[in-house]
């Protein structure tokens, strides 16, 4: 179990790399595309595209298996050791995918903040700002309270009890 956990870990760290990694350069998914599709079908010389980066869910658990599956192969032929288990394999593609969406959630949030930067400082001073205002009225407010005298409880009129519903009845006549 703790084999399982050690590459797990491994793998989150290992995604994270391989999408940093292909956000600054794709030329491999660049290479595989010119020679799998024609010139017409070819991907744009400027898009940012790769194996991982801005990729949907099911072709990046699909690029990652492949890459696993490549990795098992060579790792069975090399080292004679039943290394390689399903289980392993499995934590494996799964740590390595959440360790894409890890990285990708840090560079979307990055580019906000790099966006929305100086609005974030100031709405965070105007928070503080409008913090500071609510507590002075309130301190004003104690000391208002606090010095305005007790005044002396009202009386209320005693008012006749109401008649009950069957008794109004009875007076209408209906009963």
């Amino acid at each position: 179990m703790s084999l399982e956990i050690i590459v797990f870990i491994a793998s989150i760290l290992f995604g994270i790399v391989l999408y940093w990694r292909e956000s600054k350069s794709n030329t491999i998914y660049k290479f595989f595309n010119r020679v799998f599709y024609s010139k017409e079908l070819q991907m744009k010389a400027t898009s940012k595209k790769g194996f991982l980066y801005q990729q949907s869910f099911l072709m990046r658990l699909v690029y990652v298996s492949v890459l696993f599956l490549v990795g098992i192969v060579v790792v069975r032929f090399v080292i004679p050791i039943d290394l390689a288990t399903l289980s392993l394999f499995a934590s494996s593609i799964f740590g390595t995918l959440l360790g894409t969406y890890l990285a990708n959630f840090v560079f979307k949030s990055s580019e906000v903040i790099d966006e929305k930067g100086d609005s974030l400082v100031d709405a965070v001073k105007d928070t503080v700002e409008k913090g500071k205002e609510f507590i002075q009225d309130l301190e004003s407010k104690e000391k208002t309270i606090t010095e305005t005298p007790k005044a002396e409880p009202k009386v209320e009129p005693e008012i006749a009890p109401k008649k009950s519903a069957r008794e109004r009845l009875k007076d209408k006549g209906y009963m």
